[in-house]
């Protein structure tokens, strides 16, 4: 884009001059000057969610004969080309501007009308399909906005996370059909515990995502009202009575995923109950990646001096000064992620609890929080299952040797001998650096023949077996 040319657009408080070939016009360019905060900018869904709710809006209106229908078609071909990215370098408005969201519902009519005057046969400016009149017919940015939100949260939602998280769950229960036989020593509270199979924590792994993916589900209909029909204030001021419905159907059809008109419009749009509620799902799928992240790291501690049960994939080297280091890098970058969105759950959560009387003055801080929080979570899912989880081994012998060693096996010895006398044997045990095998041999407890069959680590594992020895 050339900026060095500019064009002269106007709107209801004068003339402003904009870049010559761009088609946004003067309130998008007020936008612009008026809140350089951060450089970040609306991304791909919600730019996409915006060309949606305009294509459904034009459809709507154009069937209800509130605007001409040679104009309408103009107004569905170029909000087409929104939605399929064609514009995305067109919506340079900041995150942090009017908590309405004006600046963006304008920023998206003064494209689509520039553009569809193109369509048209116009000039860029010239105003022939009107932002407001037209391609803004009976809305407000008051419910567009959030409309809008929940349109690119409920499509992230089942298009981005979801396959993310079950192409996640489908790694770790590889591994746990992979790891099933591998016996290893259990642990609370980080100590010696009864001996679980490798395979049994990954599949607690598996469910744990697996139970994050259905929770998606959840979120998606709490995002599935949309306000748009509720105008200024809920209202419906200036809309036909029948745009609402029939918007909410094209915009199903266009995302194919039910969507609804809200039940109460002044809900909707005075408050954001649902997001901070959706923002609650992400953060809790990002607790369980956190914490099989940490445990994966946690395993594949050492390799010699730690716990050292799985060996970990060599993705890059650890150190810069450290030759030979290899780091859990990618586990990592999960951990960090976890943290990015329970602080944009903050954020979300203080702004979905605020707004006054009849307006939430928080939708755009809402909507980028959490966007990023489900794109965050889609790409560390794939990048975790890639990148580290296919490619994570059992340390076979560490997990047998470890096992035998573990004071934890005494447990199995109190149906056997009583519980007393278990906690003796792991005592001196442990203060001796003997085997719980060993030491309940020498004291006359069990015969060989008796400890090998009330101390096999791998029959622990299933429940009930211990009960019949």
């Amino acid at each position: 884009m050339n900026n060095d040319e500019t064009r002269t657009e106007e709107d209801s408080l004068g003339k402003m001059d904009v870049p010559a070939d761009a088609y946004w016009g003067a309130q998008t360019q007020r936008a612009v000057e008026n809140f350089p905060i951060s450089d970040q900018t609306f991304g791909r869904r919600f730019i996409r969610a915006l060309g949606v709710v305009k294509k459904a809006a034009a459809q709507a209106n154009r069937d209800l004969e509130c605007i001409p229908e040679d104009k309408a078609m103009c107004i569905i071909d170029a909000a087409d080309e929104v939605i399929a990215g064609n514009h995305d370098d067109q919506f340079p408005v900041d995150i942090f501007q009017t908590g309405s969201g004006t600046s963006s519902n304008m920023n998206a009519n003064e494209v689509i009308a520039n553009r569809a005057t193109e369509l048209y046969g116009g000039d860029l400016g010239s105003r022939e399909i009107h932002p407001n009149d037209h391609v803004n017919y009976g809305q407000s940015s008051n419910d567009v906005i959030p409309t809008a939100m929940h349109v690119a949260t409920i499509e992230a939602l089942e298009k981005d996370l979801q396959p993310a998280l079950e192409t996640l769950t489908e790694a770790l229960e590889q591994k746990a059909d992979e790891f099933d036989a591998v016996v290893k020593t259990g642990r609370t509270h980080l100590q010696d515990a009864t001996p679980v199979r490798l395979g049994q924590e990954f599949a607690g792994y598996a469910t744990q995502v697996q139970k994050g993916k259905e929770r998606v589900n959840t979120a998606k209909e709490q995002v599935s009202e949309l306000a748009l029909g509720g105008t200024a204030t809920g209202t419906g001021l200036n809309t036909h009575e029948e745009f609402p419905e029939r918007a909410a159907e094209y915009i199903s059809k266009e995302i194919g995923i039910p969507v609804y008109e809200a039940e109460n419009h002044f809900e909707a749009q005075a408050a954001h109950d649902a997001m901070g509620d959706v923002h609650g799902t992400l953060r809790t799928i990002a607790g369980s990646l956190n914490k099989i992240a940490n445990d994966l790291r946690l395993l594949a501690s050492g390799p010699r001096n730690g716990i050292g049960e799985i060996d970990q994939p060599e993705n890059q080297p650890g150190s810069s000064i450290m030759p030979g280091k290899i780091n859990p890098v990618v586990a990592e970058a999960v951990n960090q992620v976890h943290k990015q969105v329970v602080g944009n759950d903050a954020a979300v959560s203080a702004g979905a609890a605020r707004g006054e009387i009849d307006l939430n003055l928080y939708k755009p801080v809402i909507a980028h929080n959490t966007l990023n929080s489900i794109n965050l979570l889609t790409n560390s899912s794939i990048a975790f299952a890639e990148k580290f989880i296919q490619k994570l081994k059992a340390n076979r012998e560490q997990c047998q040797k470890q096992v035998e060693q573990s004071m934890a096996l005494a447990t199995a010895l109190n149906p056997a001998i009583g519980y007393d006398k278990a906690s003796e044997v792991a005592k001196t045990a442990l203060k001796e650096g003997k085997t719980v095998r060993e030491v309940a041999i020498e004291k006359g407890y069990l015969t060989e023949q008796e400890a090998d069959d009330v101390l096999d680590p791998a029959a622990m594992t299933t429940p009930g077996i211990l009960g019949d020895n």
